[in-house]
């Protein structure tokens, strides 16, 4: 089975760590929930949400990567300078005002900017999903973000300077036989300065205890065996049934405990229950 293969960028090598991403997953996964929760009832139609992508890009890649003609809702997050972005087609959300207005889209909708009312409108649809994404991430978020203002073209939009590194979230949104692609984007530096209290990371100084520790549980092999003998190659080649190797094991020596062909200890043969074991009766002294 084949797996995706998915290319490095050296030259940005700045990456989300493995458990940092993961807890951000499930936040977004709770918030496609919830979300898609929101507009079942707003619209009035069966809606799911899934999260199928979260990243850590700079707000230039995030724009470049997002169409031309676009809905983006600008959000204020308390303590940062740069904005949330709330992005969906305009089509999307055209229909969800139809829905939320009693009426039934019949085929496609324009991509057009959004009159008054139907801003005002969207801004409530977004500040509703917007406190469902604050309770999803829960202490992530200090605050729910605020919605401040609605662009239509991703590159005139500028939430956040060209270098600023955002995490950004792609979901998918299917309501019947329709079904759109939408982004969330938050400043990275918001989110990653609450993630070590959210999901702490163990102290560096205690690296080498812990590895000890893990170590110590760690199950090897380890056998009692005769001392060994050093033979020729020829002797071992020329070996046959019945032919007796001299040992330099002396009848009342104790056998060797040996771990990875090393000797630790000495132990003589005894009988314990049902079983042969051996009793350790010394240690060697620079046994590891």
């Amino acid at each position: 089975m084949g797996c995706a293969v998915e290319k490095y960028d050296f030259s940005r090598p700045t990456t989300l760590a493995r458990e940092h991403s993961r807890v951000l997953e499930l936040a977004f996964e709770t918030f496609a929930r919830q979300w898609g929760t929101l507009l079942t009832t707003s619209i009035r139609a069966s809606c799911s949400v899934v999260a199928e992508n979260v990243a850590m890009v700079s707000y230039d890649e995030y724009a470049a990567s997002l169409p031309a003609a676009t809905a983006m809702v600008l959000c204020a997050l308390d303590g940062a300078e740069a904005k949330c972005v709330f992005q969906f087609p305009t089509e999307a959300a055209l229909f969800w005002l139809t829905r939320m207005l009693g009426g039934t889209p019949a085929g496609l909708l324009p991509e057009r900017k959004f009159t008054h009312i139907e801003q005002s409108l969207v801004k409530t649809l977004v500040g509703d999903a917007l406190e469902d994404l604050q309770y999803s991430f829960g202490s992530l978020l200090a605050a729910t973000p605020v919605v401040e203002g609605i662009h239509f073209n991703s590159q005139f939009a500028q939430a956040a300077a060209t270098d600023t590194l955002m995490i950004v979230a792609r979901l998918a949104i299917t309501t019947g036989e329709h079904s759109w692609g939408t982004t969330l984007a938050l400043p990275a530096e918001s989110l990653l300065k609450h993630l070590g209290t959210s999901n702490p990371r163990s102290d560096p100084a205690l690296a080498p205890e812990q590895l000890r520790a893990q170590l110590s549980r760690v199950p090897v092999e380890v056998e009692l065996v005769l001392a060994p003998v050093t033979v020729t190659p020829l002797a071992i080649l020329n070996l046959a049934v019945g032919d007796v190797l001299s040992l330099p094991h002396d009848k009342g020596r104790p056998f060797n405990v040996a771990l990875g062909g090393k000797t630790v200890a000495r132990a003589v043969g005894v009988t314990h229950g049902s079983r042969r074991a051996g009793q350790v009766v010394s240690i060697e002294e620079n046994a590891p």
